[in-house]
């Protein structure tokens, strides 16, 4: 096998299995991992798309690559360069592409990392993700993150979607997640999670001392801060769009500037708890995206996913796991004076 043909079927194979994010224009020339191909249109992509007749003409590649391709500005359609996906081609015109590596395609790649395994068998693994850990590559974050580890650690990971991670925690999150080994048990728990049969549970610290009832059920739905494009925010749904989201938050202990709650989710929005602490009006401790300052020690938002719990979805057994929150957050946590039982 050539090398260009070897770049061919990693670059085929990371996008058709991992379904990548958007685009980000790639660095450099592509090296010695580009080939040239020209191509001819036939006559039965006549008056079609041009990201169509591509993956017509190449279809050993996916269409959603060659998008990218069309995107990056490597195809010419007579010689002149396109960059609309939606470029209507005639027969018989001359097309020249790159084949290269995007970004994306370079970021599913195995990279050996120590993970934290809490459980394992053949069909799912449990994972203690450290704070600081990007779990999927996106923009910013090509490598070195969950994905990768997983793909190196274990063979079953490169046959699934997304290396069979089916929830997501933040960068700065520490704490519990369950990844698949077989593509039905991903479809399983991705089912399970929408049905709320999964339990999610976090402690975070926050600031401000608690007031009112010790059990909160937040309801407001979250989406796109309309003022800041980098932030969720709650929103009415009638006016912006967004999502329902449910967090019932329950207060641990307080103490005179802060507090230390337990935090159960109901649905999987991005940023969920921090929205609806910060709507609370007790934003997490250096949570400064949030208006959360930095304190305590800590630099980065005190929030843990320390408790998982669900029926194997092939066995049938319950399963429940809690881990401990990581140094730095025990510290902070006993630096206020405040205690945290694993068992409440």
């Amino acid at each position: 096998m050539t090398d260009s043909e070897q770049s061919k079927l990693i670059i085929s194979g990371a996008v058709a299995a991992h379904d990548p994010p958007e685009v980000v224009p790639e660095e450099g020339d592509g090296g010695n991992e580009m080939e040239l191909r020209q191509v001819t249109v036939p006559a039965e992509s006549h008056g079609g798309r041009l990201d169509r007749a591509l993956a017509g003409i190449v279809p050993e590649f996916s269409r959603n690559y060659l998008q990218q391709l069309i995107e990056l500005g490597v195809v010419r359609l007579g010689g002149r360069t396109v960059i609309k996906t939606s470029t209507k081609v005639k027969a018989g015109d001359e097309l020249t592409i790159e084949l290269r590596p995007t970004l994306q395609s370079q970021a599913f790649k195995p990279e050996p990392m120590a993970l934290d395994i809490v459980f394992e068998d053949a069909y799912l693994r449990v994972i203690n993700k450290p704070a600081g850990l990007v779990v999927h590559p996106a923009p910013g974050n090509w490598g070195g993150t969950l994905l990768n580890g997983l793909l190196a650690d274990d063979p079953q990971a490169s046959f699934l979607p997304r290396a069979g991670i089916v929830h997501r925690l933040d960068k700065d999150t520490s704490g519990l997640m369950v990844v698949a080994r077989q593509r039905q048990v991903m479809d399983q728990l991705i089912e399970m999670i929408a049905a709320r049969n999964v339990t999610r549970e976090y402690i975070a610290l926050a600031h401000g001392a608690w007031q009112g009832v010790r059990v909160r059920q937040v309801g407001e739905a979250i989406g796109r801060d309309p003022r800041n494009r980098l932030r969720m925010a709650v929103v009415d749904l009638e006016k912006n769009s967004g999502k329902s989201a449910s967090t019932v938050v329950s207060l641990l202990q307080s103490a005179e500037r802060y507090c230390l709650v337990k935090c159960k989710l109901h649905t999987g929005r991005t940023h969920q708890i921090r929205v609806h602490m910060a709507f609370l009006g007790h934003p997490l401790v250096a949570d400064e995206l949030y208006g959360g300052p930095v304190a305590c020690g800590l630099d980065r938002q005190a929030l843990h996913a320390c408790r998982l719990a669900f029926d194997h979805p092939v066995t049938g057994t319950k399963m429940a796991f809690k881990v401990m929150p990581p140094a730095d957050l025990q510290a902070a946590i006993a630096g206020l004076g405040l205690i945290y039982n694993q068992n409440s």
